[in-house]
């Protein structure tokens, strides 16, 4: 089973939802994690377009990629610029790989309602999910 960690800045968005996806579409040949490279806690948005999704990550939490460290991981997917410049150096075989997403609390903090806000994290949902179903296949190019 492959180890992948998805990498964001503050591990409370973008790379939940990855995560999320890789456990719901992929959990019987990934075992997904999820850090930042800062906490910022879990989204409640991003928990609520993910249940709408049928995919619960409310137990989810945010994590610092120190706790990583000793962890052996086959695969770092950074899911953001801002991570993907930050990401630290892993020991060993671990691959790096980017896999940009817009940033759905940027986009919504100047939405004029509570349902456009939410239509910019959905639309970001369902471009990881396009993304994590293409895994791990994807990574061997």
């Amino acid at each position: 089973m492959l180890r992948i960690l998805f990498l964001c800045t503050g591990n409370s968005c973008r790379s939940q939802m990855a995560e999320g996806w890789a456990r719901h579409l992929k959990g019987d040949v990934i075992e997904a994690f999820s850090a930042g490279v800062k906490t910022h806690g879990l989204n409640p948005n991003a928990v609520r377009v993910m249940a709408e999704a049928g995919v619960d990550i409310s137990t989810q939490r945010s994590q610092h990629i120190d706790e990583f460290k000793d962890i052996r991981l086959d695969h770092v997917i950074t899911v953001c610029s801002d991570a993907h410049e930050a990401c630290p150096v892993f020991p060993g075989p671990t691959k790096v790989t980017h896999a940009g997403f817009d940033d759905p609390p940027r986009l919504a903090k100047d939405a004029a309602t509570e349902e456009e806000a939410l239509n910019h994290y959905r639309r970001v949902r369902d471009e990881i999910r396009r993304f994590v179903e293409t895994l791990p296949e994807a990574l061997r190019s």
